[in-house]
């Protein structure tokens, strides 16, 4: 169920391609919401709308915006031309797109006859927060990065302030929203043909696949959206490509069930993941390095998988003198140290390979 309630916008707070932030009174109280025009409309001072407010209600990790799901005194929206494709499937907001696989795409010849990866590095990250360093580490090398968004988290990719900056920066040639996911410069129906086009459309070099902010997690084994890595990095080998885990490891996290290695990643990479994934790990200090090569024996993931060590610490710098702030779980590059270590590890393995 939802929350909703009707709101009167006071002022436009930002605007970036494809999402816009407003502040509303309710009931003669200020807040903030979030509108997505292609799925609402254009919004202006003075107009009435309905609010979806549940995530602020259940103070969930929604930023504190409620968001727009109509505009009460628009005259209504008429459909541009192209594309065929709904979705949001049979939801209020069900919206249409022009697929990169459907018969009227200008790629639709290109993705008939693609059929394989050509032994391209892809690097699966579970966070979104991974994405920009990432991003960051592979520029040194100058690879055309493409960025494929899955439906695990947000579903707009207008939502993702990085993928913006990142594309502003000229550090992604394009990105890719599958599933349920839109709003990429790319739709695409799944993850392999979503690879594909990033592949033979796009023509990247490297391939980073994520889902947008707000991982889903309920402490559990098996209950986390993040479990669709190991269905990727299938999805990567089934194609011809290089299949690149990219751990989560952490030792600033207070929840044990984190520490080190992520019982996210090991999940992931014993029970799902079906291929031999080559797995980049940064090289700690003693005790550390200790509990994370304990894990790794006792879950067999040595065995399983191809392992690199990287010591790439001297990449930190990059990630301290960006202009885009970066943090994941709301800690920054000094408090998540062996984090961003390892993502300066698999960022270095996949240079390596196109190498």
């Amino acid at each position: 169920m939802i929350e909703s309630k009707r709101g009167k916008v006071i002022k436009e707070l930002f605007a970036r391609p494809g999402i816009r932030g407003y502040l509303v009174d309710i009931d003669n109280k200020e807040a903030r919401c979030l509108s997505y025009p292609d799925l609402v409309g254009e919004i202006s001072e003075g107009d009435e709308v309905l609010l979806n407010t549940t995530a602020v209600s259940l103070r969930l990790g929604s930023g504190g915006y409620h968001y727009v799901i109509a505009k009460l005194n628009s005259p209504g929206k008429t459909l541009r031309p192209g594309g065929h494709i709904m979705k949001l499937r049979y939801t209020p907001l069900q919206l249409k797109v022009l697929s990169v696989e459907e018969e009227d795409s200008p790629h639709r010849s290109t993705m008939l006859a693609a059929d394989s990866l050509d032994h391209t590095p892809v690097l699966v990250a579970t966070l979104h927060s991974m994405l920009a360093p990432l991003c960051l580490h592979l520029a040194q090398s100058n690879l055309r990065v493409a960025y494929v968004m899955t439906d695990g988290a947000a579903l707009p990719l207008a939502f993702s302030e990085t993928v913006a900056w990142l594309k502003y920066r000229q550090l992604l040639v394009g990105s890719i929203t599958i599933g349920h996911a839109f709003g990429g410069d790319l739709e695409a129906v799944n993850i392999y043909s979503g690879l594909l086009a990033a592949r033979h459309v796009l023509k990247a070099e490297v391939i980073v696949v994520s889902m947008g902010p707000g991982i889903v997690g309920t402490g559990s084994k098996w209950g986390f959206t993040g479990i669709e890595q190991g269905e990727i990095l299938n999805a990567v080998e089934t194609l011809g490509g290089i299949p690149i885990a990219v751990p989560r490891i952490s030792f600033a996290d207070s929840r044990e069930r984190h520490r080190g290695l992520s019982h996210h990643t090991i999940t992931v990479l014993s029970r799902v993941c079906r291929v031999r994934a080559i797995l980049p790990l940064p090289v700690l200090d003693k005790e550390k390095m200790t509990h994370l090569l304990e894990q790794l024996q006792q879950e067999k993931l040595n065995e399983k998988h191809q392992l690199y060590y990287e010591d790439e610490a001297w990449l930190l710098e990059l990630l301290q003198k960006s202009e885009l702030k970066i943090t994941t779980m709301g800690r920054g590059v000094e408090q998540e140290r062996e984090f961003f270590l390892a993502l300066a590890a698999a960022a270095r393995v996949a240079q390596r390979l196109h190498a």
